[in-house]
């Protein structure tokens, strides 16, 4: 990494740190773009070349993850379903309290997720970002399983809206006063439970 870069990045993470200090002590909604400036030694003009969003500030947290589940499926060995191989690297990632998994209890992490659920913007703007993934993750299936763009749509669907809805559970037990540690069994049975029914299916849920 050449010395411009480091120097960049650098700025983007005196930028972003500045922000979500501001956002968790004093909320999203009631911190301005001048502030985060102010507070990061920067100009506003510097600021939105990073940072092209207010919402961006915090979304930036998550934006490894974004493409993630296409990675995982184009990365898994011969012989692994795409399912499979994203389940593994869930529970991987409850095992290690990846933050996106929702089971980490960290102070710093637990208040940017709920920052994130608690701000209208931020929510929606979380939403266009597992729109993203799940675009990324359809491409991924076209490419590597053989799905038509549509039935591979139709596949990505589901797999984020598990995963969203996993982590929000893990974050909801956390919220609800219990460690991340003890909160780890459970999260592992409802990853479980969850890709089971993406590897099943709902046909004979709910059967009478």
């Amino acid at each position: 990494m050449s010395l411009r870069e480091r120097k960049k990045l650098r700025t983007r993470e005196t930028i972003s740190n500045a922000a979500i200090e501001l956002f968790l002590k004093h909320g999203f909604d009631q911190v301005s773009i001048t502030q985060v400036a102010d507070a990061a030694e920067v100009s506003r003009r510097t600021l939105f070349a990073y940072f092209p969003t207010k919402e961006d500030l915090v979304i930036e947290r998550f934006a490894d993850h974004e493409t993630e589940s296409g990675r995982v499926v184009r990365a898994r060995a011969d012989g692994v379903t795409p399912v499979a191989a994203l389940r593994e690297h869930f529970l991987a990632g409850l095992a290690a309290r990846d933050p996106i998994t929702g089971l980490n209890d960290v102070p710093e992490i637990f208040g940017i997720y709920d920052l994130v659920l608690r701000t209208p913007s931020l929510t929606a703007r979380m939403l266009q970002f597992n729109g993203n993934g799940q675009r990324e993750l359809a491409e991924a299936l076209t490419e590597t399983a053989g799905l038509t763009p549509l039935v591979a749509r139709l596949a990505a669907a589901p797999v984020v809206s598990v995963l969203w809805t996993l982590a929000l559970a893990n974050h909801e037990r956390i919220a609800s006063g219990t460690s991340a540690d003890d909160c780890y069994e459970h999260a592992v049975e409802a990853a479980a439970q969850g890709f089971s029914l993406l590897e099943d299916g709902l046909g004979s849920v709910g059967l009478r």
